[in-house]
């Protein structure tokens, strides 16, 4: 219910500091709350909604095979909490790149990257409900060059001070269900390792190289599902420190959903980070 899910998210707000605010674009997570809910809450508190007029919300496609991104085809999204207008005007704007497709209604409704971000984003901007509008953006398998294609175009609206770019991504899927078993002995505990290689990703994250985190997927095979987006978004901050512009990216939480001992069990990684311009 709306007042039960909008104490909950007050609760984990009030443990966090604001430390990146105002934050141009945050990492965070995408699991059900009781999971991650916590964690999210600490890139949700570096949203200044004084400033924030427009949110793109980048999340990977989970269901439906999709080599390009994809658009709504609704005109608002309802939460819990109240209804978010989707920005038909950058909408419009996307459209005619011819680089979209559209999502089926279905596809809309199955998926859960964009959709669990749209509570917290409503409670992270309920002081100014009526000014502000999102950008859904779903996002496919891409390949290199299209993650490059991709950030060039959202790089222009990565560089307004009134946009903010929600990234939604968990981090290691580990254990047999996810066909994901990498283990460092040399770390200790099977969880350990899980840690080590997640904040190595992340470490690469902060460094804001998109060819370095490339290689990293490519080396580790890290099953961490909001990649493609993360890559859209690092080439995206490339293209703008090309131009001079002056960055930095920090994750501020890391969380697991259980800590693995054995190859019986199995985790989710999560972890918020935010982006500041300086």
């Amino acid at each position: 219910t709306g007042p039960q899910l909008n104490a909950q998210l007050e609760g984990w707000l009030s443990q966090v500091q604001s430390t990146k605010r105002p934050a141009r674009a945050i990492i965070a997570p995408h699991a059900g709350y009781t999971y991650c809910g916590s964690c999210a809450a600490h890139a949700y508190k570096q949203v200044d909604p004084n400033i924030t007029r427009k949110i793109f919300i980048l999340g990977p496609s989970h269901h439906v095979p999709l080599s390009r991104c994809a658009l709504s085809s609704v005109d608002i999204y309802r939460t819990p909490l109240y209804d978010l207008r989707i920005d038909q005007k950058i909408y419009g704007e996307l459209w005619k790149t011819g680089m979209f497709e559209r999502m089926s209604l279905q596809t809309d409704e199955d998926e859960h990257s964009i959709e669990m971000h749209l509570p917290y984003t409503a409670k992270a901007m309920e002081s100014h409900k009526d000014e502000f509008t999102i950008v859904p953006v779903l996002v496919g398998a891409l390949s290199e060059s299209k993650e490059q294609e991709f950030g060039k175009l959202f790089s222009k609206y990565l560089a307004d001070p009134s946009n903010l770019f929600v990234v939604s991504s968990d981090f290691c899927h580990w254990g047999q269900r996810f066909r994901y078993s990498y283990y460092d002995e040399s770390q200790g505990e099977i969880y350990r390792s899980i840690e080590h290689l997640d904040k190595m990703g992340m470490s690469i994250i902060e460094q804001l190289d998109p060819v370095s985190f490339s290689n990293y997927l490519k080396k580790y095979h890290n099953t961490i599902c909001g990649r493609h987006p993360i890559g859209v978004l690092l080439n995206a901050i490339n293209e703008l420190q090309k131009n001079g512009m002056n960055m930095s990216f920090s994750f501020l939480n890391y969380a697991q959903s259980s800590q693995c001992r054995n190859w019986q069990d199995s985790s989710v990684s999560y972890a918020a980070g935010a982006l500041m311009v300086h």
